[in-house]
């Protein structure tokens, strides 16, 4: 039971230290994908090499990789809602398509 909490802290560690680098730049929630990728990071890491070590370098990694994926959603995310802004002015009606073209109405 000592070795399970052992591993335990190491994977709590490692999901702090993932989680503190987790801001997006359009709507700051790639903090989820961060927690699931340190989390199974550390749960893998640590299952495979049957150390603490395993685990905290699994849980870093995992954390890394799961931040990396929630930023690229977040960026997808804000350029799908760019492209769907329509824009009114007083002269002007447009929109923008995906290569950021003006379209007149």
């Amino acid at each position: 039971m000592n070795r399970l909490a052992k591993i335990a802290a190491a994977a709590a560690m490692a999901l702090g230290a993932g989680t503190v680098s987790a801001s997006a730049a359009c709507n700051n929630d790639a903090s989820t994908e961060t927690v699931l990728g340190a989390g199974s990071g550390a749960l893998v890491g640590g299952l495979a090499s049957h150390s603490i070590v395993g685990a905290a370098v699994g849980g870093v990694a995992g954390g890394l990789i799961g931040n990396t994926i929630g930023h690229s959603n977040n960026r997808e995310d804000c350029r799908r809602a760019a492209r769907a802004r329509t824009y009114h002015h007083e002269r002007d009606t447009y929109y923008l398509d995906r290569e950021g073209r003006r379209h007149y109405y």
